[in-house]
């Protein structure tokens, strides 16, 4: 028979347990419908989230976030358009460039275009925040794959920006392939709102 501190030991270790189950659940469904959401409105920027590009060639996964910011870009939504994303070593290529000559080839002026580094999501809202700030502006759309727009429009808010959901449309990552994703969204949703999303470099972004 168990001594009542023991017992006692294993019921608050079991509240907690359940405690941080619903959190991450609760969290895991808010990742969930933001990645539904769709709201585009008048704005100053596009800011587009970086992904991986090779030899300056944006990866089906950058492509899709670029050709949602020409959407928006042709719809009159807003006049500059935000690319991030540093380079990998031996790349020629940032992922901000590769993005900028993709958007320059399809119409877009490289006046209307901004450039910003960053190695995570993080990173990448970080470095483009000043930049946007000497533009005059604030209220931004941003562009990624469903699965990651509530952790960027949190990122965004975090440094002073006001973010509109506009998730690509054609992301190539779709149906149960978006399962982790999901996941791994949650996790990094649920530990930065408590540790800061400064903290999370260790997660590895798509």
């Amino acid at each position: 028979m168990l001594f009542w501190p023991v017992r006692w030991a294993l019921r608050i270790a079991l509240l907690l347990a359940a405690a941080i189950f619903l959190y991450f659940a609760v969290t895991f469904v808010q990742v969930w419908l933001t990645s539904r959401e769709y709201d585009p409105k008048p704005a100053g920027a596009i800011l587009v989230m970086g992904a991986a590009q090779y030899n300056c060639q944006p990866t089906l996964d950058l492509q899709a976030r670029l050709d949602q910011a020409l959407t928006l870009y042709h719809q009159g939504y807003a006049h500059l358009v935000m690319v991030t994303g540093n380079k990998k070593p031996g790349d020629r290529c940032t992922e901000a460039e590769s993005g900028a000559m993709y958007l320059e080839k399809r119409g877009v002026p490289a006046a209307d275009i901004l450039e910003a580094g960053g190695d995570t999501t993080y990173g990448n809202i970080q470095q483009a925040a000043p930049v946007l700030a000497k533009h005059g502006v604030k209220v931004v759309l941003v562009t990624t794959d469903p699965f990651h727009e509530d952790r960027s429009m949190a990122i965004a808010s975090t440094l002073s920006l006001s973010p509109s959901p506009t998730p690509t449309q054609s992301s190539p990552i779709t149906g149960w392939s978006t399962v982790p994703y999901f996941f791994k969204e949650a996790v990094g949703v649920g530990l930065g709102r408590i540790i800061g999303f400064n903290h999370l470099e260790w997660l590895h972004d798509a």
